[in-house]
């Protein structure tokens, strides 16, 4: 084979090498959208807990043991959305108090329909930047809630606010802190189905 021969024939083969480069590359994007996909959901929360994006509170085991002379005013809202029968409202609107301070305030809520009910709350602060520096040491919002018919309960909150939160540019003058939760209905888990043998025999009663 001449060397001409041999560079057209390296050129005619290349566009097929370049489409089997990019048919993997592809391939491989591909599989890590997946993975991306499946991991987006506790990497988003975990972001979220660390940064305070989107005014996402903080957890913490304990308060602080210093208290700061600053004080901060937090107000409460409650919502419910639609398809849950249920009123939720703070039992206390504001409260004023210390920075680094441990504070304890709570919700009320009541099932008024003739069944059973789960619901789920999400919250967040506003300003949002001030979700970097809400704590939340206890809060019903850490688990589901089920209520039975008619049943109502005050839920509670131990919670405080870092005394960092006077080296946050936009947030040194201590504007009001609004925590905001919103209950949204859950299914209940579904039964347990029963064993063969249970199944066979018809329950260990009969």
């Amino acid at each position: 084979m001449s060397e001409f021969d041999a560079k057209r024939e390296t050129k005619i083969r290349s566009p097929g090498r370049r489409g089997a480069v990019i048919a993997i590359a592809c391939a491989a994007f591909a599989v890590g959208m997946v993975g991306a996909a499946f991991a987006s959901v506790p990497l988003y929360q975990l972001f979220c807990q660390v940064t305070g994006y989107g005014g996402t509170t903080q957890r913490a085991e304990a308060a602080p043991t210093e208290v700061s002379d600053q004080f901060v005013t937090i107000r409460f809202d409650g919502n419910v959305a639609g398809d849950l029968p249920w009123t939720f409202r703070p039992n206390q609107r504001e409260v004023r108090v210390r920075l680094g301070e441990k504070s304890n305030v709570s919700y009320h809520v009541k099932n008024t329909s003739d069944r059973t009910t789960t619901g789920q709350a999400l919250f967040n602060v506003t300003p949002d930047a001030a979700g970097l520096y809400f704590n939340k040491i206890e809060c019903f919002c850490f688990n589901n809630q089920t209520l039975a018919p008619g049943e109502e309960v005050d839920m509670g909150i131990v919670f405080y606010v870092d005394s960092e939160i006077l080296q946050s540019e936009e947030l040194h003058d201590l504007p009001g802190i609004t925590l905001s939760y919103s209950f949204f209905a859950v299914d209940a888990p579904a039964p347990v189905a029963s064993g063969p043998e249970e199944a066979a025999t018809g329950g260990s009663d009969s």
